[in-house]
């Protein structure tokens, strides 16, 4: 029994193929929208690459992009397809694609909701790539005067000051980093010796953050040296001081502004799956139902049109044997091209009469 059978008449075959027509055009623009969306996330990435670690996060938006062209591709072909329709002769150059083009349809509908599941699955992924990439630039941030290094202050100092975040985790990282150049350090001081000899590395660490860190909601002005030491500042406990540095670390900062944007976007991907599906399953009911017209001289005639000849269970079995045979059939092949190999091996034993 054919699955989703449904019995058309002549009127019926051409509202549903100017409806997949104009379902067709409207897929198209929502292909743009995932091509811009796809291109929209790409830049927002590439704005902040260089405090990320690797390139794995470019993956989404690379996929909606591919997404967004190939709906647009697909969708106008089928556009055509349903406007030729409506004239038999015209459609008759279409009815050896078909079939092939929806097989093409299902897989494309299969990446698609893959690439749904990727925009709200990438967290993961972002969270580590942020991490190491957050780890580094703050490393790097002192480094004015290295080539190829001396814009990642500003960056860093932006991106605080954008996202109202401090450091990797919290401002307390900025602790474990020198921060501050050589080059604006006094060393006949016997302060900087003696923080340069206490660590091991011979890095100057202080207990205080950039300037970026600093929140302007403070009523205070901003303490962001000898943050952790009470006794250094009137009327000061950090502990309790939540408006002067920001707590948030810049990490969770991204991760909730990148994540936030992948999942609308997903959504956004999962309703277009959702439409692309639908106008599939209306492209398969308008092939079948033309397909099955038993009178082509007789257009008004009716016909049916399904999504499936046989019922799902019957097309899956149906499907398992064919791959079966072809199997087999390889098998065969195998087998024969071994014995024409041993036959090939064998030499005729020649007996000389002198």
């Amino acid at each position: 029994m054919a699955l989703l059978k449904v019995k058309f008449n002549q009127k019926k075959r051409v509202k549903l193929a100017q409806g997949l027509w104009l379902m067709n055009w409207f897929s198209v623009f929502a292909g743009i929208l995932v091509f811009s969306m796809g291109l929209f996330l790409k830049i927002e990435l590439r704005k902040r690459s260089e405090v990320m670690d690797n390139s794995e996060s470019h993956f989404v938006p690379n996929s909606l992009i591919l997404m967004g062209i190939l709906s647009c591709a697909f969708n106008g072909f089928a556009g055509k397809i349903c406007y030729d329709s409506l004239d038999p002769a015209k459609f008759a150059k279409w009815k050896p694609l078909l079939k092939p083009y929806l097989a093409l349809c299902f897989f494309f509908n299969i990446l698609i909701f893959f690439t749904a599941l990727i925009c709200f699955l990438m967290r993961g992924s972002l969270e580590s790539t942020l991490a190491q990439g957050l780890k580094n630039g703050m490393k790097f941030y002192r480094d004015t005067d290295t080539p190829g290094r001396c814009f990642m202050k500003k960056t860093i100092d932006m991106l605080q000051i954008e996202f109202k975040c401090c450091g990797n985790s919290g401002f307390k990282d900025w602790f474990e980093i020198q921060w501050i150049s050589n080059r604006y350090l006094d060393f006949s001081s016997k302060e900087v010796k003696d923080r340069i000899k206490s660590n091991v590395d011979g890095r100057y660490l202080v207990d205080g953050v950039p300037f970026s860190c600093c929140n302007p909601s403070s009523p205070r002005p901003c303490i962001q040296y000898q943050v952790t030491n009470n006794s250094a500042h009137y009327s000061y406990d950090y502990q309790t001081e939540e408006l002067n540095l920001w707590r948030r670390g810049c990490r969770e900062a991204l991760l909730h502004y990148y994540s936030s944007m992948m999942s609308s976007m997903g959504a956004v991907v999962l309703l277009v799956w959702l439409f692309e599906m639908s106008v599939m399953v209306g492209l398969r009911l308008l092939h079948t139902s033309l397909e099955s017209i038993t009178n082509p001289e007789d257009p008004e005639c009716e016909s049916e049109g399904w999504i499936l000849e046989n019922s799902l269970k019957d097309t899956f079995k149906s499907a398992l044997e064919n791959l079966k045979k072809i199997g087999k059939f390889n098998q065969v092949e195998a087998g024969a091209e071994g014995a024409e190999g041993e036959e090939g091996g064998k030499t005729p034993a020649i007996t000389t009469v002198s």
